[in-house]
C-alpha cells in the first residue's frame, strides 16, 4: 500500500510539471487571453486517461495495480486542470468576457469528452490486437 503512495505520488509530480510546462508553451505560443494551456491539457489528459482506462478494461492482468495508479491517479491526475479551467472560466466572466467564458467551457466540455471517448476506444482496440 505504501510503495502504492510513492508511485501516485512520484506520477503526480511528474504530470504537474508537465501541466506547467504545457501552459507555459501555451502563453509563449498564443498570448494570455484565452486559456489555451488549460484546454489542451484536459483535452489530451482526457485522452490518456481513456486509453489507459481503455487498456485496463480490456485486459486488467495487463497492468499491476501499482502501475495504474501511478498512470491514472499520479500522472493524469496531476496534469489535468479541471481545478483552473473552473477558476479562469469564472475569471474571464468575472472580468467581462462572458463570450470567451463560454467558449472555454463548451470547449473544454465537448473536446475533453470526444478526447475520453475515442482513447477509451483506441485502448480497447489496442488490446485486442
Amino acid at each position: 500500500m505504501f510503495r502504492e503512495y510513492l508511485l501516485v505520488g512520484l506520477g503526480a509530480a511528474l504530470g504537474g510539471m508537465a501541466r506547467f510546462a504545457c501552459a507555459n508553451l501555451a502563453v509563449r505560443l498564443f498570448g494570455p487571453a484565452f486559456p489555451w494551456g488549460t484546454l489542451f491539457v484536459n483535452v489530451s489528459g482526457s485522452l490518456v486517461a481513456g486509453v489507459v482506462a481503455g487498456w485496463i478494461a480490456a485486459d486488467r492482468r495487463s497492468m499491476e495495480s501499482g502501475f495504474r495508479a501511478f498512470l491514472l491517479i499520479g500522472i493524469c491526475g496531476g496534469y489535468t486542470t479541471f481545478s483552473s479551467f473552473s477558476l479562469e472560466t469564472v475569471q474571464l466572466a468575472r472580468d467581462g468576457f462572458p463570450a470567451r467564458a463560454a467558449a472555454n467551457a463548451l470547449l473544454s466540455l465537448v473536446l475533453c469528452l470526444t478526447a475520453a471517448f475515442g482513447g477509451l476506444m483506441m485502448g480497447s482496440a489496442w488490446m485486442k490486437r
